[in-house]
């Protein structure tokens, strides 16, 4: 449905999909929530069809909406699914199963939820989603997620930049950054020795990306009270809800 025939008072679903909490959301055509947001618990073990009946039953309470989008925690080409490290796990905090990463691997997710929605669907990275929120569109604009893993967006003068999974790059001790700085490692080692790690990593992104500001968003930024510097903005988890829009804005038909 090309963009140019949505009304002016067009309302949007926009639902985020988190390693430990689902959220949504109705937006107006400003990307203002007309609902406050509902949350449920991510199930587990979750496979594909076990989250598209979740999110069904999570929306009931909702008003309607003219079309749906989604952040998805994950790698997708076209709306199909490459990898995703959390859904994969049986259990918060376990290795991948190798069942649930077949089952994910090659699933055709906009088309999925375009059919249980019974409307035009968008899906995207949750990380590119909540940056499609914040980016101002001044020059290379990094968005980092701290939540259950550790996603992250690039945008080049407010475009969105193709995906890449940069959270599973080397960082250091042989370890991802997702690894040094997901949840798990926030628990483990502390919340001031975590704050320190993120500080390094920022600085580590900084070295290959050249960025000119960083977003923080996801549930573990707002914990930050280390001194993160003049280039890097701490921005409400809620992003991920209010991007709904700006994705549909960013990838018109």
């Amino acid at each position: 449905m090309p963009a140019k025939t949505w009304p002016k008072n067009v309302r949007t679903l926009a639902i985020d999909v988190g390693g430990s909490g689902l959220k949504a959301s109705v937006l107006d055509a400003d990307g203002v929530m007309l609902t406050e947001r509902v949350r449920v618990p991510t199930p587990y073990p979750c496979p594909p069809d076990v989250l598209i009946e979740t999110l069904l039953e999570m929306v009931k309470p909702l008003p309607e909406a003219h079309r749906v989008a989604v952040g998805f925690p994950g790698l997708l080409r076209d709306g199909v699914v490459g990898f995703t490290p959390n859904l994969s796990r049986r259990k918060p905090g376990q290795g991948p199963d190798p069942v649930l990463s077949e089952l994910w691997r090659g699933f055709d997710l906009a088309r999925a939820l375009d059919e249980a929605f019974r409307a035009p669907t968008k899906v995207a990275n949750d990380a590119d989603v909540q940056g499609c929120a914040v980016a101002q569109g001044k020059g290379f604009e990094f968005v980092l997620t701290l939540g259950t893993g550790c996603g992250t967006a690039l945008f080049s003068h407010g475009r969105l930049q193709p995906h890449l999974e940069l959270g599973h790059a080397p960082f250091r001790k042989g370890e991802t950054f997702e690894e040094q700085i997901g949840d798990e490692a926030r628990k483990s080692i502390g919340q001031e020795r975590w704050e320190r790690r993120v500080v390094k990593a920022l600085a580590a992104y900084d070295t290959f990306l050249f960025y000119d500001h960083i977003y923080l968003g996801g549930g573990n930024a707002k914990l930050i009270k280390a001194d993160i510097g003049p280039k890097a903005t701490i921005v409400p988890n809620s992003a991920g809800v209010t991007g709904g829009v700006k994705l549909w804005e960013m990838q018109a038909d």
